[in-house]
């Protein structure tokens, strides 16, 4: 427990985020690669849907990629409001970017599965609808800690709006239980098996792990440069300097 604490530090956590970020970039490009091939060239094709549904291997990920970064980011937030940690705040806008990307990515590739599906390339649909309000949260968050100076006012203003925002996301979740909405139900759940076939699962399971190591990479080399610029005043920066140079 004490060497969690530990890695609360930049200085301390800086060296792993070198260190595991080039493996976890490899590894991201090893399953997303893996997961397309399966979903494209092993998966059957849908008996209603034709070959249009394989857009599903990279929909359906990002937007899974989408709640999950907000979640993570509006949790480092909190914790970086409540308990003062830098690193937690720093971490919090090391994601945000990446979120706002798996976010557009899912509702881009959602247009594109929609024209041929439902006829139309958008729809005021519940679950669009709530996940377009995601994407505007990102863009918020980020916006919002632009537009200050003082990065640690910065960062607690940020942890407000992604606090509040966290309500949104069981919103895209459930929307399709709650509301009349064109889009199915969920294929997978913890509470029974998939209704689809193997292949077509392990595929999106693969992009969707694929995708999990790719944020997590883009956000530690991101975070590196947003600790490298916040604590540029500390000795241990400067003699990280020194020893590249």
């Amino acid at each position: 427990m004490s060497r969690l604490f530990q890695l609360a530090s930049p200085q301390r956590f800086f060296p792993l985020a070198e260190r595991v970020t080039g493996p976890l970039l490899g590894l991201a490009l090893l399953l997303v690669l893996a997961g397309l091939y399966v979903g494209l060239f092993m998966a059957p094709t849908d008996f209603q849907q034709g070959e249009a549904y394989r857009i599903i291997f990279v929909h359906v990920p990002a937007a899974w990629m989408s709640m999950f970064i907000y979640l993570v980011m509006a949790f480092w937030s909190v914790v970086g409001w409540v308990f003062n940690t830098r690193l937690s705040s720093m971490l919090a806008r090391a994601l945000a970017p990446t979120g706002a990307l798996f976010t557009a990515l899912a509702l881009w590739t959602g247009a594109l599965w929609g024209k041929p599906t439902w006829g139309a390339w958008w729809v005021w649909d519940a679950r669009l609808t709530s996940e377009l309000i995601l994407l505007f949260l990102y863009i918020g968050f980020l916006a919002l800690q632009a537009s200050i100076d003082d990065p640690r006012q910065g960062d607690r203003a940020g942890a407000v709006l992604a606090l509040v925002g966290v309500v949104n996301v069981p919103v895209i979740y459930f929307s399709v239980q709650w509301w009349n909405t064109l889009h199915q139900g969920a294929s997978i759940s913890l509470r029974s098996a998939p209704t689809m076939a193997v292949t077509m699962l392990v595929g999106m399971l693969l992009v969707a792990l694929g995708f999990w190591a790719y944020a997590a990479g883009v956000a530690l080399l991101r975070l590196q440069t947003i600790v490298l610029r916040r604590e540029a005043h500390a000795r241990w920066v400067n003699d990280l300097d020194e020893v590249a140079a």
